[in-house]
């Protein structure tokens, strides 16, 4: 049986893609076919969860065990057939990427195709763009150019309305405080 999935992202709108994938292949081969058709490295950690219609996310399959010490099985790619968590048309599932940051492809599958096999899953169609493998750090935004004086000026900003005190206002706040 073959897996017909289609990727988008909410980061681009005109990103596309559909893998056809046979249902028998792992979860690895998905990912691999996935990182191959955008383009990206296959070095970072990411993972698969497996969503409802709300795409709220219940099982997770994971490149490596991390060791958890959780209840919940622990699927890993390699060791996870398609089959054995997706078997239905319209079965969403998040492919997220970048931990980092939670960046993700949402996929869905759109079409079982019964009484057929793939040997190597593949891209059938590419469209637009992916968004980039990873986000560039962001650069901390540079004051406006000004002289000395213009910053000094922009320090010397009076706060309560006056440009000056008097002395004998703080000579009688400090003999108030030392009546207490």
């Amino acid at each position: 049986m073959v897996y017909k999935f289609k990727l988008v992202s909410d980061e681009v709108s005109n990103f596309a893609r559909e893998i056809e994938i046979d249902s028998e292949n792992t979860f690895l081969q998905l990912r691999n076919v996935i990182l191959d058709s955008v383009g990206y490295s296959k070095d970072e950690l990411d993972s698969f969860f497996i969503c409802d219609d709300d795409w709220t996310p219940h099982e997770e399959i994971t490149l490596e065990d991390m060791g958890s010490d959780s209840d919940q099985d622990i699927w890993l790619m390699d060791d996870t057939p398609l089959s054995e968590l997706i078997e239905d048309e319209g079965q969403k599932v998040v492919f997220m990427f970048d931990y980092e940051t939670e960046r993700s492809f949402f996929m869905e599958l759109k079409e079982v195709i019964p009484g057929r096999s793939l040997v190597e899953p593949f891209c059938t169609l590419q469209r637009g763009k992916a968004p980039a493998q990873e986000l560039e750090p962001e650069q901390p935004e540079k004051p406006a150019e000004k002289g000395k004086a213009a910053l000094k000026d922009d320090l010397d900003i009076d706060f309560y309305g006056e440009d000056s005190f008097n002395d004998d206002e703080l000579a009688n706040f400090s003999d108030d405080l030392s009546l207490n």
